[in-house]
């Protein structure tokens, strides 16, 4: 007999990874599932946010890592959704964060159903992706893991694969007979060949039984995990777990650490269409195409291009007489792919950070809590930027031992403080820094203040910042 659901499901997401298969777009600074890269506007963490808004679920617990903190809030924000936001000190794979998160919502209520989603995942049909883990609820209110599971379109190595056994559960629910981990290409061959479904990630479970199943197969991760939260801070908006405990955690994946092993394990097939969009094909794939199968996002332009994709952020892009390509533009960066290669954009990554390269990791445009700034030519004793401040958004209070720095306000009005006294300036106006002088940053108007900084002198790195104060606790 099967329990019915009753509470509301508590969402657990996970919001992790640099996404390097789709550089230059995506990278450690402003990982994928922060991008938008699908036809909706929406980043694939806010797209996951909305999957569980409603009356069917509780307010997400979001797992990430310290520099993400800031970009969830304000993704957060924007869709008006609410949640704990916990701050992971390193990462420890997927199975310290689950226990995390089942362990906080347990503290909420003692008994529940939670569901441990990843942020970067494509589903476009959010009813179907409801019903399913409303049904997968049930058996999972009677003590299952349960995991949702994707027919597979091709043997991929990328997935984990689930074979379902004979025992009926609820709602057409099978008992999981197998659970196994990314296979070669023969392996996956075969499994497709005999009706494996894909691991989509997607867990759904009740606290009691991840509680008792972590306890039987992986105690000192439960430990460790308990005296994080224990220890953890409350900081601003966030949760910050205790790091000396966090890190005795052993980095293990959850499904090596319990679903390969539980006897508890559960499989429901997905009634709607999913992706992990791991690479820049996937793009392709569900993105909309023009009469030619191409994509062209952006400045572009084309002649005698099939079957592929071309994006262009800011700079003039064209493509003649080429197939099956991956061409993306960014203002630092040009990636040119074919695109049956275009999962070994990772190992170009890893090439380019072992030489070095900035443009590996960083964007020009960075995000911060106040807004943003962007790099506009850097040389010798000198670099200008172009910083974008939000109504109500305070910089630090700080100073500069190397460089002084010059402000012209060309959109909005600035408020200048410098060695305590305050001035405002306007569109054409200009403020001077000079090097050592404490000084901050603040919007007290209704648009965004926009303004062209010039640093001049020895040495204009951003750890050349000495912060006094800082209401985003960066001091």
């Amino acid at each position: 007999m099967t329990t019915p659901v009753t509470t509301r499901i508590t969402p657990i997401i996970m919001v992790g990874g640099s996404g390097t298969r789709l550089w230059p777009v995506s990278r450690d600074s402003m990982p994928k599932q922060f991008v938008a890269l699908l036809d909706d506007g929406f980043s694939t963490f806010q797209e996951t946010l909305k999957r569980v808004r409603g009356p069917h679920f509780e307010r997400p617990i979001v797992i990430t890592n310290h520099n993400f903190r800031f970009l969830c809030a304000e993704q957060m924000q924007a869709l008006g959704i609410s949640g704990d936001i916990v701050l992971e000190p390193e990462r420890r794979e997927s199975a310290a964060a689950v226990a995390v998160g089942t362990i906080l919502a347990s503290r909420r209520a003692a008994e529940g159903v939670c569901l441990v989603l990843a942020a970067d995942h494509a589903i476009a049909d959010h009813e179907a992706f409801v019903a399913d883990c409303r049904a997968a609820a049930e058996s999972a209110a009677d003590g299952m893991i349960m995991t949702l599971g994707v027919r597979p379109t091709h043997a991929s190595t990328a997935y984990g694969y689930l074979a379902a056994g004979d025992e009926q559960l609820a709602r057409g629910a099978r008992r999981l007979q197998r659970f196994v981990e990314k296979p070669d290409r023969a392996k996956a061959e075969e499994y497709v060949e005999a009706g494996y479904l894909w691991n989509s990630g997607n867990f759904i479970f009740s606290i009691e039984r991840m509680m008792a199943e972590l306890q039987a197969f992986v105690p000192e991760l439960l430990v460790a995990a308990t005296e994080a939260v224990d220890g953890a801070v409350r900081d601003l908006d966030f949760i910050r777990l205790e790091p000396i405990a966090f890190a005795r955690a052993p980095k293990v994946s959850i499904d090596y650490a319990l679903m390969e092993r539980t006897r508890h394990a559960g499989v429901i097939e997905a009634t709607f269409d999913w992706s992990d969009i791991g690479a820049w094909d996937s793009v392709h794939d569900l993105k909309k195409k023009d009469g030619d199968g191409n994509v062209l996002e952006g400045l572009v332009s084309v002649i005698d291009t099939e079957n592929s994709l071309v994006r262009s952020e800011d700079i003039l892009t064209t493509v003649v007489g080429l197939q099956d390509v991956i061409v993306v533009t960014t203002n630092d960066a040009v990636l040119v792919a074919s695109k049956r290669e275009a999962g070994r954009v990772k190992d170009l990554v890893a090439k380019l950070q072992s030489e070095g390269r900035r443009e590996a990791v960083e964007h020009l445009k960075m995000y911060r809590p106040w807004g943003w700034y962007q790099r506009i030519d850097i040389g010798p004793r000198f670099q200008v930027k172009h910083i974008c401040v939000k109504p109500g958004g305070l910089l630090s209070l700080q100073r500069h031992h190397h460089r002084a720095e010059h402000w012209v306000v060309v959109h909005g009005t600035a408020e200048v403080t410098i060695d305590g006294a305050v001035s405002f300036y306007h569109e054409n106006e200009a403020a001077y820094l000079p090097i050592g002088c404490t000084h901050r940053l603040y919007n007290p108007g209704r648009i965004d203040l926009k303004l062209i900084e010039v640093q001049v002198g020895s040495y204009t790195g951003e750890d050349d910042i000495v912060r006094i104060e800082d209401v985003y606790a960066r001091a």
